[in-house]
């Protein structure tokens, strides 16, 4: 028995998801859409089912799926990729993340983590024997300063694990940000691993800028996207990753014994929505915008400070702001308890030194769920001072 993974608490989100279903709960904790995606997208999985072929697809993916891939990002950011070499397919971004991370780390090598960070990336990189060196953000605006990044990089460093926009805090980091994290990077030689599946999920007018993309970073960045995400399909598992040949291949390597491959009918219908005019993602953004809208506003009203998210499916509250005097955890718990709606407290995404304050919420839901989550954390607010 591997002792890393027996010491391993339950994730955050399955326990709040449980206490959710426990208690009939209004469930605005997990990030995963109350809708089932675009039908035109789910009918062309479905036909691809069934004309085939269901066999085994090449090991780094359809190629029809990596052409795919790469004429997308050339659309939508720019970015010049070879879909032979280039574009590797996963089974969703979490297993990108491992292969990736496998590949890249060897023992004793630092890596640059930044908390609040998805539950995944310190098991890995630990897994993989693994140095993390944290860099912690803090609200409202989850900063990364030149201190901080100076004190997380040195000599060791090999990797840097980076998610933009970030969950959970809702941040999208612009040029200038990328920048003084891309010149850390050339200077320590370093590779990043870029956790990007919410690239299309950025609001108010804003276009998603991949790491990949600032000077230095083409040959020493790992691209990592998420079928699931933008088309709001998070079962299907479907990820790619996008790298220089050199890093594409050895990654290839680590996916080989991991998962191998991907449903191909899935792959097929994947293509497809890459595909899709401009006018979808557009539209895509701009529900979820107007769902973060009501969200937010109806939290206000009800007298939570909500601080900005520019990005993901989530926002946040800031609970000492709001006038509630317990911290993020303690108030999850009571709120899908006793008040029937589930959150997610931000201190779970710590390792150490945890912000205590924030709450994630999830409002990428119908109206009716949100409007009753807010009734009910408008209650919570009222009582647990």
């Amino acid at each position: 028995m591997n002792p890393l993974f027996a010491d391993l608490p339950t994730t955050v989100f399955e326990e709040m998801s449980g206490l959710a279903r426990r208690h009939g709960a209004v469930n605005l904790g997990q990030g995963f859409p109350d809708n089932e995606g675009p039908e035109d997208v789910r009918a062309a999985a479905a036909k691809a089912t069934m004309d085939g072929p269901n066999q085994y697809p090449p090991m780094v993916g359809l190629l029809s799926l990596r052409e795919a891939v790469a004429a997308h990002y050339a659309r939508h950011q720019g970015l010049s990729l070879d879909p032979e070499t280039q574009v590797v397919v996963t089974s969703g971004a979490t297993e990108a993340l491992a292969a990736s991370i496998l590949a890249l780390v060897r023992p004793g090598d630092e890596v640059v983590l930044f908390q609040p960070l998805y539950d995944a990336y310190l098991p890995l990189v630990k897994l993989a024997g693994g140095v993390p060196k944290l860099v912690r953000l803090t609200p409202p605006h989850w900063e990364m300063t030149e201190a901080a990044l100076d004190a997380a990089f040195g000599p060791k460093t090999r990797v840097v694990v980076f998610n933009n926009p970030l969950n959970p805090s809702a941040t999208a980091y612009g040029a200038d940000q990328l920048a003084r994290l891309a010149e850390r990077c050339v200077r320590h030689d370093a590779v990043a691993i870029c956790d990007e599946v919410w690239e299309h999920l950025v609001f108010d007018g804003r276009r998603h800028i991949p790491l990949y993309a600032m000077p230095g970073m083409a040959e020493r960045t790992v691209k990592i996207g998420s079928a699931g995400k933008i088309f709001s399909l998070t079962g299907w598992k479907v990820g790619f990753v996008c790298a220089a040949p050199k890093l594409a291949g050895v990654v290839a390597k680590a996916h080989q014994f991991l998962t191998f491959t991907t449903p191909p009918n899935l792959q097929t219908a994947v293509a497809y929505g890459l595909g899709k005019a401009d006018g979808y993602f557009d539209d895509m953004r701009a529900g979820y915008g107007r769902s973060r809208d009501r969200l937010a506003e109806g939290l206000k009203s009800e007298g939570f400070v909500v601080l900005p998210s520019a990005g993901t499916y989530f926002l946040n509250v800031d609970l000492t702001a709001s006038g509630v005097s317990i911290g993020d955890r303690e108030f999850c718990l009571r709120a899908v308890q006793e008040m029937g709606v589930a959150a997610i407290p931000v201190s779970a995404f710590y390792a150490q030194d945890p912000v205590t304050s924030i709450v994630r919420l999830c409002f990428a839901k119908k109206d009716s769920t949100l409007d009753a989550g807010i009734e009910r954390l408008a209650e919570a607010r009222r009582r647990f001072n």
